[in-house]
């Protein structure tokens, strides 16, 4: 499922989302958004998660806020192993 919109703070705002991206640049993020097929369930936050590829060969999980059918506001993002089916 791609989502037409992604919400990002400003890169400086110290609270923003774009903090919680420790070594994760927002294309690779946007990538996974973009692309990402398998969704979950964040145990810690209850949030929705997606888990795709980047480009560069990475999978990451993208924890995120669904705003309305075609926006998204990333909330952070980590390197995961691929799960298992």
């Amino acid at each position: 499922m791609a989502f037409k919109f992604i919400l990002w703070d400003l890169d400086d705002d110290p609270d923003g989302n774009v903090q919680h991206l420790i070594g994760i640049t927002k294309e690779e993020v946007e990538q996974v958004l973009e692309t990402g097929t398998e969704f979950d369930v964040s145990r810690s936050t209850g949030l929705p998660v997606v888990f795709g590829d980047t480009l560069s060969g990475r999978h990451l999980m993208v924890v995120f806020e669904q705003v309305d059918n075609a926006t998204v506001y990333p909330v952070t993002a980590y390197d995961v192993p691929r799960r298992q089916s």
